[in-house]
């Protein structure tokens, strides 16, 4: 059982917040259960936060602790006004204190704080990292089933940096396959696939960004083409619309925000840092 929870407040992805705060309650003999709220960046989200930490609040009759990194002085105020948690501001407590000190603004980052040498959940990081590297662009159909999810997309969408994000910071079990022309003249996803549907997210992004990334791989080929790109884009989500999969456009996001977006999506309970 859980002895308190936490929240990881963030108008962000939220790495900040959650590698500060968990290097903090790294100090203390406890279990708690984490909340993930990223992406709090409007005065209405901040209203559903203080909603959501309330309610834990009254329900476990416990003070929630709050970690946030909220840049926007109008959703940290909502925050500070009206939540019942211990709120710990690590911007309001460390960063702005500095800046006015050094006469700079910072970048709002921080480095990660961990002693991993006897960690399972370090050990569980390679494991997710091997697993992800043997199936990077469907090399392998080999436990799939073991997988924590499965990226789709046509080739060089993001798949391969996004898989290895989520394996070396999460610890997540990422496998990712190509959308290829054969795939979409069955039009179906491929048969290894099927099975596992419900792990599956799909990427895609903007052919002009694509033909621009493929021709700095193959310069001048039909690869790269403009109209190819534009084909394949537009079949890659015809048959994620008619599979049901969940996708987002890779075009104008970070692989931080992307894996950030895919763990809100697919939620696993199994999540180390």
């Amino acid at each position: 059982m859980h002895t308190r929870t936490v929240f990881f407040v963030s108008d962000g992805t939220g790495i900040t917040a959650e590698t500060f705060g968990n290097a903090i309650l790294a100090q203390f003999e406890m279990k708690p259960r984490h909340v993930r709220l990223p992406f709090i960046d409007s005065v209405d989200k901040a209203h559903q936060t203080v909603r959501q930490i309330n309610h834990t609040a009254e329900m476990e009759g416990k003070k929630p602790i709050v970690f946030t990194t909220l840049v926007n002085m109008e959703v940290l105020r909502v925050i500070q006004e009206g939540c019942k948690g211990m709120l710990l501001d690590m911007f309001g407590t460390f960063v702005h204190p500095l800046e006015e000190e050094l006469g700079i603004k910072s970048h709002h980052r921080v480095g990660r704080f961990s002693d991993v040498s006897r960690s399972k959940e370090y050990t569980d990081r390679i494991e997710a990292i091997n697993f992800s590297l043997a199936h990077d662009d469907g090399q392998s159909n080999r436990d799939l089933a073991g997988a924590d999810v499965i990226l789709v997309g046509v080739s060089r969408s993001g798949k391969t940096p996004t898989s290895l994000y989520l394996a070396m910071q999460c610890g997540l079990k990422a496998a990712n396959y190509p959308l290829i022309p054969e795939d979409f003249e069955r039009r179906q996803l491929p048969p290894a696939l099927v099975p596992h549907r419900a792990k599956i997210f799909g990427l895609t992004i903007q052919p002009e960004r694509l033909s621009e990334i493929r021709n700095e791989r193959r310069p001048g080929s039909k690869y790269a083409d403009l109209v190819n790109c534009r084909h394949e884009v537009a079949e890659a989500e015809a048959m994620m619309r008619r599979s049901g999969i969940r996708w987002l456009s890779t075009t104008t996001k970070s692989i931080e925000e992307i894996a950030t977006t895919i763990l809100q999506e697919i939620r696993p309970e199994r999540l180390v840092y």
